[in-house]
């Protein structure tokens, strides 16, 4: 469903009931067409603010080997397994993974996570193996911006998952969905410069580097850290 407010009412309201009736000589007729072929060109490009709540998508979607949906109650015990096995892998990266959490503090963050995406706020997604039925990993759709519609995405999966391009299948599943169902403008991926795994994954997704930010932010060791920025971006790269 498109969550873009159309302009057409206004658009003939302005065209009917505005000018047409001024359009009585050459002169007026040419400031009318003028102003009209603006009038149409705006009513093309201007989307007006939504209420996010009110946007309506599919939870779910599907890639050639992966279901991929958004958290439900009860992902808990699933999500705690994967990070059992991958905490050590997402330790250097990630300021969450510093510890373990509980099978019980995974549940809590399942459900708030389940919140968010509720209220369009953070969209994180969920990626299950269709064959083993297994949650390899997260990903999703953060830092979110509808007025400008540009989303930020994340992810990462499980060691015994690496290496088979599940998170590169992911990235293109993800992106397709916030093309097609959000209307995204922009998308974005930011990683450490020294995460040459994550940066591979942008690149084969085609993602574009704009640039290196360099020092922008604190490592987990605490030294300062280097942010490379991928971007695909509408009209340009799709």
């Amino acid at each position: 469903m498109s969550s873009a407010i159309p302009l057409h009412s206004l658009v003939d309201v302005i065209i009917y009931d505005l000018l047409y009736p001024f359009c009585f000589d050459v002169t007026t007729i040419y400031v009318c067409f003028v102003l009209l072929f603006g009038i149409k060109f705006l009513s093309g490009v201007i989307k007006l603010s939504i209420e996010p709540l009110l946007l309506s998508f599919p939870e779910s979607f599907e890639t050639s080997r992966l279901h991929i949906r958004a958290p439900l109650a009860g992902d808990g015990q699933m999500v705690h397994l994967a990070l059992t096995e991958s905490i050590e892998d997402l330790r250097p990266w990630m300021p969450w993974a510093q510890t373990l959490p509980t099978e019980e503090k995974s549940e809590v963050n399942v459900r708030q996570a389940r919140l968010k995406f509720l209220e369009r706020s953070d969209l994180r997604l969920h990626l299950f193996d269709k064959h083993s039925r297994q949650l390899i990993g997260c990903s999703g759709l953060h830092q979110i911006d509808w007025d400008a519609r540009k989303f930020e995405i994340g992810y990462w999966v499980r060691p015994s998952f690496r290496g088979q391009g599940y998170i590169t299948e992911a990235v293109a599943g993800i992106t397709s969905f916030a093309i097609r169902e959000l209307q995204a403008n922009r998308l974005v991926i930011r990683c450490d410069s020294r995460n040459t795994a994550s940066s591979r994954v942008a690149e084969r997704s085609g993602f574009i580097l704009e640039g290196i930010l360099r020092q922008d932010t604190r490592s987990i060791d605490g030294t300062l850290r280097d942010t490379m920025v991928y971007a695909k971006v509408r009209g340009i790269d799709f």
